[in-house]
C-alpha cells in the first residue's frame, strides 16, 4: 500500500501498488434519536464500552443499506426496545479527530413499552431537572440534549443544530 496523492484528488489516499485500487479511509457516521415522551426525554444507560454506565441517548453506527433516519429508529429498538416515530434532524456533530459523524434526529416515543436492549443497562425517561449532565456519555449526546432543551425553552425547535467537538480551547 502506498500512501499518495492520487490523479485528480487534493488528498493522500491508500492506493494498492499491484492494482492501483484506491481505499478511501471516511468518517463513520453514528445515527440516533432523541425520544421524547411528554416532557420527557428517554436516555440509556451503556451496558458496553466506551463508557460503560455512563448515560447516552440510543445511537450507533450506520449500516450499509439503510437510510440515516432507519438506522435511528433501528437503534433505538436495539437499545431501548422502543418504538418512536422520527419528526425531525435535530442535530448534525462532527469530532473530526475521530473521524465521526453524529446525526440525532428528534422523535416521538409512540409508546410506553421500552426496556434494555443487549447495549444498555438502563433506559428511562427523564424530566429537564432530572438529566444526570455529570454522567452524559459523550459530547454529542450532551449537545444535543442541551441544543434541544434551549430550543423547546425558546419555542424555536425544528431548526437542525450543527455543532463540532473542540479537541482545546485553541481550536474555537
Amino acid at each position: 500500500m502506498n500512501f499518495l496523492i492520487p490523479p485528480g484528488d487534493s488528498l493522500p489516499r491508500h492506493i494498492c501498488k499491484s492494482c492501483g485500487e484506491i481505499h478511501y479511509s471516511n468518517p463513520k457516521i453514528i445515527v440516533g434519536a432523541l425520544p421524547v415522551w411528554e416532557d420527557k426525554i428517554l436516555l440509556c444507560k451503556r451496558a458496553i464500552e466506551p463508557r460503560y454506565g455512563k448515560w447516552t441517548l440510543p445511537c450507533g453506527y450506520m449500516e450499509n443499506a439503510e437510510t440515516v433516519e432507519e438506522g435511528a429508529i433501528r437503534e433505538t429498538a436495539e437499545e431501548a426496545k422502543a418504538n418512536i416515530k422520527i419528526i425531525s434532524l435535530q442535530s448534525v456533530y462532527s469530532i473530526p479527530h475521530i473521524n465521526q459523524i453524529y446525526m440525532i434526529f428528534l422523535a416521538d416515543l409512540v409508546d410506553l413499552n421500552f426496556s434494555p436492549g443487549e447495549e444498555s443497562l438502563e433506559v428511562e425517561l427523564y424530566n429537564e431537572e432530572d438529566i444526570p449532565w455529570k454522567e452524559i456519555a459523550f459530547s454529542a449526546v450532551q449537545f444535543s440534549l442541551e441544543t434541544f432543551l434551549r430550543d423547546r425553552r425558546d419555542n424555536t425547535l425544528g431548526y437542525t443544530r450543527v455543532g463540532k467537538f473542540y479537541r482545546n480551547i485553541k481550536d474555537y
